[in-house]
Parts: structure tokens; C-alpha cells; sequence
């Protein structure tokens, strides 16, 4: 991209290069990896909104995680489970009309805000809570919502999924999974995507899809899309117990291995067994997927595996160890 240079006096040929800057998010200082729009030849900076705002999305995720505060689409993910819209879910809450609406969109919610929330992702604590306290909704709208929360107590599928989820990948958010914790769901979208974008698409090739669309977003958002743990195994990172979850999918009649052999080799191929759900992915996430499938669309499994055993994250681990969202900032996708 060519832009006028002040400093050249003429135009010239642009660069992102990256660099350390400090954000103030309420009141606090946050130092953060930004990345910035520079001229090609003397180093000028240059003002680019895309960027600009992808570092600020960047500090305050950064602010969440020193204070423990829930993330946009974790709170839209609360809402959605008991069917409210933004503004029925802030009239539940008694809070201002539209302020689901300005949280949902990366505002920070207050410390009071953040803790209602979190009790309320329990559905049993959402019975508690309407028991409790007055609430501005007419009396059909709470029965419909004791259905909800009746459903989800009961529904077997939901607690047997959770109760895996949380044993296996139950982790805190920290460095090693995006800082963000694991969300089947979102794993699951994300490989119904590949599944549905690539035919014959195989096991090895999918868990390196998956490895980049989770580096490259976190990369730009300070938080990974899934909150999978990559290991380094022989070919590759992939996600850690990525073969459980291949088992929980094809229970959950999501997506299923088919193994297929040819000329006396096995091939794992990747079977979409439902659609993509609606509203699990939110438009950021659906961006970076397709710029990595289009990246890696004429690679087959070999090829996106050598790659991948390039990048400093793998190169700087040993089989086994937890490849650090750390490395996601040595990440290009059009280099080598």
C-alpha cells in the first residue's frame, strides 16, 4: 500500500512493523504489542484506524485478564443460553437498557456487574436468583425462563459434555490457552468450518487449521478464539486431548474421523456431521478462519506440517510441551 510520506516529501511504499505502546484503560496503564503502519523507507508512522483500533481491543482484553473480568463473548454466550435478548437480559438485570449492548461490544463492565454475571452462567444460580430478587419481567416471560433453566438442569447431553469439558479442560486462562477458558462450542464451529470449507479435508491438516486460526487471532485480539492447548507432537501442534474431542463431537453427532485407507496407508478424513450453529462465531473469528484457509487451501497434510515445524513456537519446544500463545506474535502467514 503506497501512502504520502511528510518526512520523504513524496509517496512511498508502507510496512507493519510492531511495537510496544501504552494504552490507559480505566485509569490503569497497559502496555501492549501493537502493530503499526510505517513508511517502507525512512520509518514515518503513518495513522491507520484498522490498526489502531485491533491494539486497543488488545489493551483492554489485557485489563480482563489482570482483573479477572469476563470477555464480550463470554457474556454474550451467558445471555444466549437462556434465550434473552440484550436489552431483556439488562431488564432481568436491572440494569440500564443498553448496557448488555455496550459490554457485548467491548466496553468494561464494573466489578458488580462482572460477578452477577459470572453467578449466573450456573443455571442453577439463575433459579436462585429469580427467587430471590425482584425482577422486571411479567409472568410469562419468567415461566418461560424456569423452562430454560429446567432444560438445561436436566439435559443430560449438557451436563455429561461439561462435566468432560471441565475435567480435562478445566483450566484457568493463562498464556498457555489464550488466556481464555476452553469453549467446546467454539472448537466445535471452528472445525465444522474447515470440515465444510475443504473436501476430503484430513485429521493432520485440521489441527494445524485450527493451531493458526487460534495463534493468528490472538495475535490480533489478545485472546485466542477456543482456548485449546497446543502440543508439540511429531507432526506438528495440535490440540492437547484433541482425541477426546473428536470422541465428544462424534457422540455429539457434530463431526466424526472416517478412516479410509489407500495404497496401504490410512486416511483420517475429517466428516461434517451437522451444519456451522449460528451466532457461535462472531464476525472477527469467521475473518481470520477464511484468511487461514485460503492461506493453506493448496497445502496438503505434508505440506502445512513442514510449515508449521518452522514456526518459533515449535522450534523452541520439545515433544509434548505446551507450544505458549507467547510465540503467536512471531506468527506470519505470508512468510516462507
Amino acid at each position: 500500500m503506497m501512502k504520502y510520506c511528510e518526512a520523504c516529501g513524496r509517496c512511498a511504499d508502507t510496512r507493519v512493523t510492531d511495537k510496544k505502546e501504552i494504552y490507559e484503560v480505566c485509569g490503569e496503564r497497559i502496555e501492549v504489542d501493537a502493530q503499526i503502519l510505517v513508511c517502507a523507507e525512512c520509518g514515518e508512522e503513518f495513522f491507520c484506524e484498522e490498526l489502531d483500533n485491533a491494539t486497543l481491543v488488545k489493551a483492554y482484553n489485557e485489563y480482563r485478564r489482570r482483573h479477572k473480568l469476563l470477555f464480550p463473548d463470554e457474556i454474550k454466550k451467558i445471555r444466549e443460553q437462556y434465550g434473552f435478548s440484550q436489552r431483556s437480559f439488562s431488564k432481568l438485570l436491572n440494569w440500564g437498557d443498553k448496557t448488555v449492548h455496550r459490554y457485548e461490544n467491548g466496553s468494561i463492565q464494573d466489578k458488580a456487574h462482572n460477578s452477577l454475571l459470572l453467578f449466573l452462567k450456573n443455571p442453577e444460580n439463575m433459579r436462585i436468583y429469580l427467587t430471590e430478587n425482584e425482577v422486571m419481567l411479567d409472568d410469562n416471560q419468567k415461566a418461560k425462563l424456569l423452562k430454560t433453566v429446567d432444560k438445561l438442569e436436566q439435559d443430560s447431553q449438557y451436563r455429561g459434555s461439561n462435566k468432560i469439558v471441565n475435567l480435562f479442560f478445566g483450566e484457568m486462562p493463562s498464556i498457555e490457552n489464550g488466556f481464555k477458558t476452553f469453549d467446546y462450542e467454539k472448537f466445535c464451529a471452528m472445525v465444522l468450518f474447515f470440515a465444510k470449507k475443504s473436501a476430503g479435508l484430513l485429521k493432520v491438516k485440521l489441527l494445524k487449521l485450527l493451531n493458526y486460526s487460534d495463534l493468528v487471532f490472538y495475535q490480533e485480539n489478545g485472546i485466542s478464539m477456543s482456548g485449546a492447548r497446543y502440543v508439540h507432537l511429531p507432526y506438528g501442534p495440535v490440540p492437547k486431548n484433541y482425541d477426546l474431542l473428536f470422541g465428544m463431537m462424534s457422540a455429539d453427532n457434530i463431526a466424526h474421523i472416517e478412516v479410509e485407507f489407500d495404497n496401504g496407508y490410512e486416511r483420517h478424513q475429517v466428516i461434517a456431521d451437522s451444519e456451522i450453529p449460528k451466532g457461535v462465531l462472531s464476525g472477527q473469528e469467521l475473518a481470520v478462519l477464511e484468511r487461514v484457509y485460503e492461506k493453506f487451501a493448496d497445502f496438503g497434510s505434508v505440506e502445512i506440517s513442514n510449515y508449521s515445524h518452522r514456526e518459533k513456537g515449535y522450534m523452541s519446544t520439545k515433544q509434548g510441551e505446551v507450544i505458549s500463545y507467547s510465540f503467536a506474535k512471531d506468527i506470519r502467514l505470508d512468510v516462507f
